[in-house]
Order: structure tokens, then sequence, then C-alpha cells
């Protein structure tokens, strides 16, 4: 009886042998194209979602995982893939049938496999390329955005350097001009990988703000001495008027003690010391301004400067609250009804207008309406006896007169068209 390996020895082959070795072959081709496919795909949509990385990193980040995953997938069909053909030596014409089959349905098996990561890897590609697309066209807009950025960096560069060549300190400056030249540097550096396309044009746009700004405080460098001297003098001229003003509120303070009751004036009674004070500290940030302009410190000029305005403004505030004070009151003194009048009519105008809206007025509105004409009927009380409290009387008045107001405008927000 013959056997097999007898007909193999003597050279011939059994056709379901040659036949299974035929398609093992054509197997493996396919499984190598497959395997082909997916390292191309890999490496494409890694590079692709580098980019959208340097582009967008949030919208790389969020399709990351899902290319690691399939990544990850990939190197473990790959790692199968190699594995089987080393297992499996389908040109050696001397193996038998089972052999051939095996390797057959191993190729099939890990090919289907490299087919199907390359789809999921092709996935994330789809959904890639339109975000990189739009981001694409997008850095159009990025070349004009840096040559302003340069041009402005120079023209502060040119800004400073003829500050100093007139003789005048630039050190402050000059920090804010390195501080600058620094970002630049960064941003040329970093490029689109470090700050994604929208942060390098922010980038780009907040250079040449800044830039500008260098170059303008640098210009200004030349007129500073002059515009401190004419800045001081308007300061100077203002504390005097200041001071005469808190004589006005000396007196005005006296008038309010002797004719009005204690409740309308209370709240004052320090105005005059803290005006002193407020003058007295103005002084000082005027001399620390001169001696800043002195050094050519001139953002210590500014600050200071700035200091003794606020000094003054908060002076000026509380001088005019006494004197407005005792104006409220002697108006009130001498013609009670007129703020009652006044109140009473924007009571009455914000009626009107509540019940001409389609329906009528709104049961909130009219509530709120009838308790502000309740209010006006007791206001006068505050009046009665010995020493009327003038002032709580027109504080009344004056928030029933508000409050009128609020529900005008809230009326008409909610009827106004949308």
């Amino acid at each position: 009886m013959q056997r097999p390996g007898d007909q193999r020895r003597r050279g011939r082959r059994d056709a379901r042998a040659e036949q299974a070795q035929t398609a093992a072959l054509q197997a493996k081709e396919q499984a190598a194209e497959a395997f082909y496919d997916m390292d191309q795909a890999q490496k494409y949509v890694g590079g692709r979602l580098t980019l959208l990385g340097d582009l967008d990193l949030t919208a790389a980040d969020r399709l990351r995982p899902r290319f690691e995953r399939a990544d990850a997938t990939a190197n473990e069909a790959a790692l199968a893939y190699i594995t089987i053909v080393d297992a499996h030596d389908l040109d050696d014409v001397n193996r038998a049938f089972a052999e051939y089959d095996a390797g057959h349905r191993a190729l099939s098996g890990v090919t289907e496999t490299l087919k199907r990561v390359t789809a999921e890897i092709n996935q994330v590609a789809a959904e890639i390329q339109p975000q990189l697309a739009r981001l694409e066209s997008s850095l159009d807009q990025l070349p004009p955005r840096l040559r302003a950025a340069q041009a402005a960096l120079q023209s502060a560069q040119e800004a400073v350097t003829a500050a100093r060549d007139a003789g005048m300190r630039t050190g402050e400056v000059e920090a804010d001009l390195e501080a600058v030249q620094a970002l630049l540097a960064e941003l040329n550096s970093a490029g689109l990988g470090g700050l994604g396309l929208q942060g390098a044009m922010r980038r780009a746009e907040e250079i040449t703000a800044r830039a500008g700004g260098v170059a303008e405080e640098a210009r200004a460098l030349a007129v500073a001495v002059q515009k401190t001297r004419n800045d001081l003098a308007s300061v100077r001229t203002r504390v005097q008027m200041v001071a005469g003003r808190r004589e006005r509120v000396v007196d005005a303070m006296s008038v309010l003690r002797r004719s009005y009751a204690a409740a309308c004036w209370q709240d004052l009674q320090g105005a005059p010391n803290a005006i002193e004070q407020a003058l007295e500290r103005s002084r000082e940030r005027i001399a620390e301004t001169d001696a800043a302009a002195g050094r050519q410190e001139w953002r210590e000029v500014a600050r200071s400067l700035a200091a003794a305005r606020a000094e003054l403004k908060d002076a000026e505030r509380r001088a005019k609250a006494v004197t407005d004070r005792v104006d409220d009151l002697r108006e009130a003194e001498a013609d009670p009804g007129k703020p009652l009048e006044q109140a009473r009519f924007a009571v009455r105008d914000a009626q009107r207008l509540a019940v001409a809206q389609p329906g009528g007025a709104a049961p909130r509105h009219a509530q709120a309406l009838d308790a502000l004409v309740a209010r006006l009927e007791r206001a006068p009380g505050t009046l009665e006896g010995g020493h009327p409290d003038y002032w709580a009387y027109l504080k009344e008045l004056r928030s029933i007169t508000q409050q009128a107001h609020d529900v005008v405008e809230i009326i008409r927000s909610e009827h106004s068209p949308r």
C-alpha cells in the first residue's frame, strides 16, 4: 500500500494539497495587502491628528481617545498577522493539505481583522478631515497678523530708541519692550504646536496691541515734562478750589445744626474733617509726583497724579453732599408740597401706563402702585412736631418716585417687541 509520504518523495503531489497551497498563498497576498493598508492608515491618521492638535488642541483631544483605541487594536492585529506569517511556511511544496488549509484559514481570519481595524481608523480620519479643512482655511489669516505684530514691534523699538537718544530715561518702556519681544520669540519657537491656530492669532494680536502701547508711551516721553507741568498746575488749582469749598462746608454744617433736626445732618457731620484729610493726602500725592518727575519715573508720575485726583474727587463729593443737603432742606421747608406733588405725578404717570395696557393693569403692578399711593398719603406725617425731619420726608418721596419709575420700566419691558 502506497503512503502519502512516499508519493511526495517521488515528486508527485496531492492535487488537494496543491490547490490548498495556491489558496493559502492568495490569502497571504490578501493579508499582506490588508496589513499594508492598515499600516498606511495608522500613519496617515496619526499625522492628521497631530496636525489637528497643532491647530486646535481641544478638537484633537476629543478624537484622540478613539484613535488611540483603534491604534492599539491595529498593533495587536499587526502582531497577530506577523505571528501567523511566521508560523506557516506556505512556500514549502512538501506540506500536507491540512497545513496549507490551516494557514489559509488563519490568514483569511487575520485579513478580516486587519480590514475591520482599517475601517475604524478611517472613520476617525473622516471626522478629522472637515475640522482640518475648516482650520486650514483659517491659516491664511495668521501670516498677516504675524507681519502686523512684527511691524508693531519694530515701530516700538524705533520709538524707544528715539526717546533714549533725546535724553529721556526709558528703563520702564524698555522693560515692556523686552517682554513683548519675548512673546514674539515664544510664538516663533512654539508655533502652532504650542498655541493652536486661534491661540497663535490671539498671541499675534496681543503682541501688536502691546507693542503699540510701548510705542505710544515711548513717544509720549518726549512731551512728558510739559504734560506733567500742566497736570500738576491743574491739580494744584483743584486743591485750592476744594480748600475754598471746605470753608463753605463748615458754614453749611453750621446752618444745618442751627436750623434743622439732628436726623437731617448727622450722616454729614464728619464731612469737614474728611475733606481736610483728603486735601492733605492729595498734597502728599502732588509732592510725590514732583519727586517722580525729577527722577523721570513717568509711570509713578501718572500713578501719583491719579491718586491725587481721586482724593480731590472724594473731597468734592463730600462737599457737594453738604451744600446740596442745605439746598434740598431749604426748598422742602419753603414748599413741602412741591416734592410731594412731584412724587404724586410720578405715581399717577405709572398708574396711567399700567391701566392703558391690554386687559388693564396687571395685578402685581396695581398692588405695587397702590402701596406707593398709601406711602404718599403717610409721607406728610413725617413733618409733624416742632422739629420736622425734612430729610426723612425727602428721602421717602424720592424713594416713591424711583419705585414708580421702576414700575414704568418693567411695564415697558414686558410689552416691548421681542
